[in-house]
């Protein structure tokens, strides 16, 4: 368990907090790039309790700009896109991506006022179906050359999900490997599959390791005489995980868990795959009986609604949990039942809760860090030096005679070394 102060350390991450420092020396999504079109309306949002505006100036590039107005105080997502950047209604202030007050118009002719007026303002990039934002003060860093980012479009797929409660909640149930076989399991779990192999062997063997780039957690379950399931997940620093999915054959899923504020995150769901083009966002859906609405990245289950649990499904084996079959209404009750911050003081964590007790001593260490003046890990900002850091997600059945330690390292598609599981 947590000490109250630690809790607060790693859950607070609005402005002047020493959380809040530490994520905002790093790129976070903003926005998925089709929530915000060439012309379209500006978007009010909310990132790490800041509350701002995302809009395409008409070169299309995306600008966040303080969501009110240096002059009253209007809200800018009603403004106008002209003019070489987004004008204010009220008493038409203009100001360009970068925060410059470009005009006043209420100003006597040959004023400079306008050059003194510098809006709030972040840079932007757009990748890999995402639109990122920088809110940390200085040179931003590169962008880390996540392979999700650079996929082709086939071959990778962006959804999110509004998420009810804290950040870290949400993102440590993605490595938490052992809630597989309970949680998740329903009358559609294929035999072979890696949530059946974990529900009907549940003594795992666990390890996690310090990478470059977080924490890597392995599960292994002696499923035959002579194979194991092997499963790598990994913690991604600040708040992301990277996980196998039954629908990428040479890739992996991230979940990207970013703070609104303190009780409410959005969880930018990834995947993709380097040698084959992912099925299309309908038929996902269809298959995993998944509960997304289309207006506003909403699910139907809530916790208003009780995430509309059904206890007959549950007696009947339908689902172990009554949820339905979507795995991410599922952790949606879970962890936004911990409550809107999880009370990390009354917990006792066992012996499954390695890569969560490994996760949060590297948080605090990189709170500690940005604190003390230090880069904190998986910041790139060497040209020369920056690459993709090494995240390998898998789920497959391996040889006992395998080192399930490194086996992973020199694995590729086909190679032959490991055996693919069943889809869920």
């Amino acid at each position: 368990m947590l000490t109250q102060e630690e809790n607060e350390l790693l859950t607070r991450t609005g402005p002047g907090t020493p959380g809040g420092a530490m994520m905002r020396r790093y790129w976070q999504p903003v926005a998925v790039s089709e929530e915000l079109g060439a012309g379209d309306a500006p978007l009010a949002v909310r990132l790490l309790g800041e509350d701002l505006v995302l809009f395409r100036d008409e070169s299309g590039a995306p600008g966040l700009l303080g969501l009110h107005c240096a002059h009253r105080g209007a809200d800018l997502s009603y403004g106008r896109i002209e003019d070489g950047g987004l004008r204010c209604i009220y008493h038409g202030w203009l100001y360009d991506r970068g925060g410059q007050c470009l005009e006043q118009p209420g100003e006597p002719a040959g004023s400079t006022f306008y050059q003194r007026i510098k809006q709030p303002a972040y840079p932007c990039v757009e990748a890999g179906g995402l639109i990122l934002a920088y809110l940390g003060g200085g040179e931003p860093p590169l962008l880390t050359p996540y392979e999700f980012l650079s996929a082709p479009a086939g071959r990778r797929s962006v959804q999110k999900q509004l998420s009810e409660c804290n950040y870290l909640q949400g993102n440590e149930g993605n490595f938490d490997p052992q809630h597989l076989g309970m949680l998740h399991r329903h009358d559609r779990v294929k035999r072979g599959s890696a949530a059946w192999h974990h529900s009907e062997f549940r003594q795992a063997t666990m390890e996690t390791e310090e990478t470059e780039f977080g924490v890597r957690v392995y599960t292994v379950i002696p499923v035959e005489p002579d194979e194991n399931l092997v499963a790598l997940h990994n913690f991604v620093m600040p708040n992301l995980s990277a996980f196998s999915t039954g629908t990428t054959v040479d890739g992996y899923g991230v979940n990207w868990h970013v703070p609104i504020d303190d009780t409410h995150h959005w969880v930018y769901r990834l995947q993709f795959d380097r040698s084959h083009d992912l099925p299309q966002r309908a038929d996902r859906q269809a298959h995993r009986g998944m509960d997304v609405l289309d207006n506003g990245y909403i699910r139907e289950r809530t916790l208003a609604n009780r995430y509309q649990q059904d206890r007959e499904e549950m007696r009947s084996g339908r689902s172990f949990a009554g949820l339905g079959y979507d795995f991410d209404v599922q952790d949606a009750c879970v962890t936004e039942g911990e409550g809107p911050i999880q009370d990390r003081t009354a917990e006792h964590l066992g012996y499954a809760d390695q890569g969560v007790i490994a996760a949060r001593k590297l948080l605090l260490r990189a709170i500690a860090d940005v604190q003390e003046g230090r880069e904190p890990p998986n910041v790139q900002r060497d040209p020369l030096t920056s690459r993709p850091p090494g995240i390998v997600a898998l789920s497959e059945l391996a040889p006992r005679d395998v080192d399930w330690r490194t086996y992973w390292q020199n694995r590729t598609p086909g190679s032959g070394i490991g055996r693919a599981l069943v889809e869920a």
